[in-house]
């Protein structure tokens, strides 16, 4: 493990932002933290509200993120009242957050980890607890005692397995008074407490600690392939994927399923949920190793790793990767299986106030094809798939050291289980309109589609957005991520015109999120010039992006939904001409009613399976648009026989509202159909043109 410690960067910081510095270099390093574990303090004269001069300890808050800490992720609580506590006897994780409220230096500071009291009871000025992967392959092993005197004598050490909370804060302290000279300590099955007078120290500490582990597990791998030699082999990269987006769909049908059998419900009470596909190489190892449907239902790496992924992952029972069919017969029936086992697995561990609200996995793995992670959203799937990787990583070295082993049940349970931990998601706020759903908007760089990705992704839906022009639609993904969140919105190459281009794009949309629940068909283009004078090509080119286009993206979404067997929703961005067609504007029009007819064809086949088919019809929309080129807008100029900076007031001042229209206001009609608020509508025309009198729909 280097050392990330640089003295240029350090020397002009102190305090807590000395710790914080060196917090985000902990965090920096994948292997060293489980995400939102970990937590580091530091002891300090401060004063209070009146001015007196008190000691605080500045602690990690409950629920922040080392790779991102802050320093008001840090709050303040008074020392001396923590160590006030240390002479009870025992205290509820109830009982020490109300005492935490009061002691707080700052009372509208965060909540102060519950390892608080692990801090405070130690005299060093700074305390670093990490989960280190090296260091809990030593402990997360059946000879723990045996693996770490041999990797460090008697320089650290080691606690048996409690959970956070009173007693394991009173254990480690007291173990740190009756060994002075220990310079670390193990959390067996937890992590990892190194500490010093100074910040560096600390760190340097941590640092020395697991690179020693690092290098006994070298060792001992030396010319040793650790989970041994490929039960299921993995199938190659363009086939692997191809059967993993079509899974994929079926898979996050069958988990947004709370009874399958259930033939009443309605799309809107569907658990939906993000899936996504992981075929990484160490993955791949693992899952198709000969012992790994042995391991994965041993347990998790740490404590936290159950809050997030459940104890274990579901394991499909599958030798043979040639028949999709035969796959998904055998992911039902482990599903299945995990269901039985996880509801039996509550039943024998409950206390009178859990209940049992989700037994379904949160990770899928399937020997030869990856690995499927599950969350309410990207962040939650991504945050599985972390924990995961860290277990397969403590997995590897410990083998090399003995059986590996984790928590038992009932220590699992405990921990998923935590009434402070539940308590925390009833404060959760409400989920938005398009929560846990996937949208996929076609011409998404600009214009309407831009507006569209934008305004759904503010509703919390994950957004795919494809354009011809690749750059764009990555700008307006990388805007849309920066302001909802990372992961939340992915820009892709898509030509509407290509079958190969389409397929590709749906693919990877499979791929990143688990399937799709709206489609916006928005790419066009527009071309003005009389019947008499078109060239064949220019009406062929419109006819290919206005009308087949719609048809390729609508058939690739069509048979994503059927496989889902979760409803969905198929939003046409067509145009007012649909209604009025315009003079010299036959290929537009004309290629723009077959988009509308296909749109209402859709409804017909796709109402039986919950999947509404609407479109929406603008007019005139200018603002950041492509489709009114300079070379359009002469053209349209001219055939209206005004000057061609006189034609965006001329659409104004035509329109009975007299209102120009804005991608904005089609993105509102958009979400209208996308989300529950037309949940009964389907086959629908709503018009965002500010009204024309011949284009009203009949």
């Amino acid at each position: 493990m280097r050392s990330r410690w640089d003295d240029a960067e350090a020397s002009s910081l102190s305090g807590l932002d000395l710790l914080v510095h060196v917090s985000r270099l902990i965090g920096a390093e994948p292997s060293l933290v489980v995400w939102g574990g970990g937590n580091t303090s530091i002891k300090l004269t401060e004063a209070d509200y009146r001015g007196r001069t008190v000691r605080v300890l500045r602690v990690k808050g409950s629920g922040s993120d080392l790779k991102r800490v802050e320093r008001r992720d840090f709050p303040g609580v008074r020392l001396d009242d923590v160590k006030a506590l240390f002479d009870r006897e025992d205290m509820t994780d109830d009982e020490i957050v109300s005492y935490m409220d009061h002691a707080l230096l700052d009372p509208g500071a965060g909540r102060p980890s519950i390892e608080t009291l692990l801090h405070g009871f130690l005299s060093p000025v700074v305390v670093i607890h990490t989960h280190a992967d090296a260091v809990l392959s030593l402990s997360n092993n059946d000879r723990p005692r045996d693996a770490i005197r041999a990797v460090y004598g008697r320089d650290v050490v080691s606690i048996p397995y409690r959970r956070p909370g009173f007693r394991l804060a009173k254990d480690v302290a007291q173990a740190l008074a009756a060994t002075p000279k220990a310079q670390a300590m193990i959390l067996e099955r937890h992590g990892t407490i190194t500490w010093g007078a100074t910040t560096r120290e600390a760190y340097e500490s941590a640092i020395q600690m697991i690179t020693c582990a690092e290098d006994a597990i070298a060792e001992r791998r030396r010319g040793r392939k650790v989970f041994g030699a490929s039960r299921v082999a993995a199938l190659e990269p363009v086939a692997r994927r191809a059967l993993a987006s079509a899974i994929a769909p079926r898979l996050r049908g069958r988990l947004g399923s709370w009874d399958h059998s259930s033939a009443t419900r309605t799309p809107s009470q569907y658990r939906r949920a993000v899936v996504a596909y992981d075929d990484s190489p160490e993955i791949l190892d693992f899952v198709g190793s000969p012992d790994a449907a042995r391991l994965s239902q041993v347990g998790p790496a740490t404590p936290d790793h159950t809050l997030y992924a459940k104890r274990v992952p579901c394991f499909v029972d599958v030798d043979r990767l040639d028949d999709p069919s035969n796959v998904w017969q055998a992911i039902e029936a482990s599903l299945d299986r995990f269901v039985q086992d996880y509801t039996a697995y509550f039943e024998a561990n409950r206390f009178k106030s859990a209940e049992l609200v989700d037994a379904l996995p949160r990770l899928v793995l399937v020997p030869g094809l990856g690995m499927f992670t599950v969350g309410a959203d990207c962040r939650a799937a991504r945050i599985a798939n972390d924990f995961y990787r860290h277990t397969i990583d403590v997995m590897a070295g410990a083998v090399l050291f003995g059986d590996y082993v984790s928590l038992s049940p009932k220590e699992a349970f405990e921990v998923e289980y935590w009434p402070r931990e539940l308590y925390k998601l009833t404060l959760a706020p409400p989920e938005k309109e398009l929560a846990r759903q996937i949208v996929l908007v076609t011409g998404g760089a600009s214009g309407i589609g831009r507006a569209v990705a934008r305004r759904l992704a503010a509703e919390t839906a994950h957004v795919v957005i494809g354009d011809v022009d690749e750059a764009g639609a990555r700008k307006t993904a990388e805007e849309i991520s920066a302001a909802v969140g990372a992961g939340r919105a992915l820009g892709l190459a898509m030509d509407v015109t290509s079958e190969a281009s389409v397929r590709a794009a749906f693919e990877r949309t499979v791929l990143e999120y688990g399937g799709l629940d709206v489609l916006v068909s928005n790419a066009g283009i527009a071309h003005s010039a009389p019947v008499a004078t078109m060239a064949l090509g220019d009406w062929l080119r419109s006819f290919a992006v206005n009308a087949t286009g719609h048809f390729l993206v609508a058939r690739e979404a069509m048979r994503v939904l059927l496989a889902q067997g979760l409803g969905g929703a198929l939003v046409f961005v067509a145009t007012k001409n649909v209604m009025s067609p315009g003079k010299d504007f036959a290929a537009y029009s004309a290629a723009k009613a077959a988009e509308a007819q296909l749109a209402k064809v859709l409804a017909l086949e796709g109402a039986p399976h919950g999947i509404r088919s609407n479109i929406v019809n603008p007019d005139a929309i200018f603002q950041d648009s492509r489709l009114w080129s300079p070379e359009v807008r002469r053209e349209r100029a001219a055939a209206q026989g005004i000057d061609p900076d006189q034609l965006e007031d001329f659409y104004r001042r035509r329109n009975l509202l007299g209102a120009r229209i804005l991608p904005e206001d089609v993105a509102e009609a958009v979400l209208f159909f996308a989300s529950d608020r037309s949940a009964k509508t389907t086959g629908c025309t709503l018009t965002v043109d500010g009204g024309l009198r011949d284009a009203f729909p009949r």
